[in-house]
């Protein structure tokens, strides 16, 4: 089948596009955010990309099937044209679920944050237990060489966002996927464009539980008080806690949280030594390795495979080292993300400052939701830099709100010239975003060479 993909750059359509793909589907597909990683990850799988929706010419190889992401609105050319010609279409989470996750013991990883990390463990943990799962990742693992695969059965591991399906379905994406084994992983309020406050969000994940089978599993921590609310609306599936007070737990062994002990019911299970900074990382890797004995592999097993793990693209990366300074890349869209970030980064390095680039990027953020918590996150950076927006939700109050030196920039260009003065040999600088950020890695490390 030839099927033609509306947003097809987008960390979840892009997957939808590599699993149609390996089905043996022709894809092509078309998006305006048109940028590394997935990008070039999907022209490297040979799908033809169209930069914009204004080109028409893109229906020109007659597709049978039309999916359209969550970012397409009426009003957008390419939507006005399937609707007018009457093409099929559909939304990429009822593709999958009809296509992929049918008849699967779907894994699924829903929360505010974590998702794509604890997706990345989870999948690594079961192919190394050799039981070569189906993914869809919304990011790059690196232990894989791509972001989705079909796999084989009966296991398909998911990344389960809370955001809209589709102009025509509002519903949650993870509504569709009817897992059988549940992650949650944690929950704040976020996506301001379309939940009015915390409780509409916590309505739409306690719709998600009803979906999970009384022989399923769930899995929380249990010091979430959101996640414990959710809960109460009613839940009919085994739950297992993760953390303080739980059955499951970990022990720093590193400040940092890169080296940690795994327990069950006050017995060590093992220990982890890896590359992951933080104790949300900890988190992470307990609910995966819960997860993983939900499906019959061994915590032991589950804890050789994270010693294995070799992190995410754009989870605090390091992009580049140069003139003895250190790059990082980092999505970030939530103040508690990037607050715990720089705290494992903070109890990582032995020397030098933390200098951070911003992006205040997601639409929750340039609504000015977070002004008065985005400041305070920053507090284990040395000095923080944020562009002026064009819309003024309250930057300036929030650069007063940071407890470290926070300097707004008019451009991208006067931001990589000061920093780049300012730097110093040691000196770590995290860029933060969850967008391309016009190519800033590349101006900065250009910058930063010619001193």
């Amino acid at each position: 089948m030839r099927l033609h993909i509306l947003g097809i750059c987008g960390t979840f359509m892009a997957g939808i596009a590599l699993l149609a793909k390996e089905k043996g589907h022709v894809v092509t597909g078309s998006d305006t955010n048109v940028y590394p990683p997935m990008s070039s990850h999907l022209l490297k799988q040979g799908i033809p990309i169209f930069d914009g929706y204004d080109d028409l010419s893109q229906f020109f190889s007659h597709p049978q099937l039309v999916i359209i992401g969550n970012t397409m609105k009426r009003g957008n050319p390419c939507v006005e044209y399937v609707l007018n010609k009457g093409l099929a279409y559909i939304s990429g989470p009822q593709w999958l679920a009809e296509n992929i996750l049918n008849g699967r013991h779907v894994l699924a990883v829903a929360g505010t944050h974590g998702k794509t990390t604890v997706t990345s463990l989870l999948s690594w943990i079961m192919q190394y237990a050799g039981l070569n799962p189906g993914f869809l990742i919304g990011g790059i693992a690196k232990n894989f060489s791509t972001s989705a695969r079909l796999g084989k059965h009966p296991f398909f591991i998911i990344e389960a966002d809370e955001y809209d399906t589709a102009f025509f379905d509002k519903r949650p994406k993870f509504i569709h996927y009817h897992p059988r084994t549940l992650i949650l992983n944690n929950l704040e309020f976020d996506h301001a464009d379309i939940f009015s406050d915390l409780r509409a969000i916590q309505l739409q994940f306690s719709y998600l539980l009803r979906t999970v089978p009384g022989e399923g599993l769930v899995i929380l921590p249990k010091e979430d008080k959101n996640l414990q609310d959710v809960l109460s609306q009613g839940c009919w599936t085994t739950v297992e806690y993760t953390g303080i007070d739980s059955d499951w737990r970990a022990e720093f062994i590193k400040s940092d949280a890169s080296q940690f002990t795994v327990h069950y019911q006050q017995r060590k299970k093992g220990e982890i030594h890896w590359s992951l900074l933080g104790r949300h990382n900890v988190s992470n890797a307990l609910a995966a390795i819960v997860a993983a004995r939900h499906i019959g592999i061994e915590p032991s097993a589950a804890i050789a495979a994270l010693n294995q793990f070799q992190g995410v693209k754009c989870r605090l990366e390091i992009y580049k080292k140069i003139n003895q300074i250190t790059i990082y890349d980092d999505f970030a869209h939530h103040p508690t993300a990037i607050a715990s970030t720089l705290a494992g980064l903070r109890q990582h390095i032995v020397k030098g400052r933390i200098l951070v680039i911003l992006q205040c990027g997601t639409h929750t953020m340039r609504s000015g939701v977070h002004r008065d918590t985005l400041g305070p996150s920053l507090r284990d950076a040395d000095k923080v830099w944020l562009i002026r927006p064009q819309l003024d939700w309250g930057i300036e109050q929030c650069a007063k709100m940071a407890p470290v030196p926070t300097q707004i920039c008019d451009s991208l260009t006067a931001l990589v010239q000061n920093l780049a003065q300012e730097t110093k040999p040691y000196d770590h600088i995290v860029i933060m975003s969850n967008q391309g950020f016009d190519s800033i890695h590349e101006k900065l490390i250009s910058a930063l060479s010619k001193l």
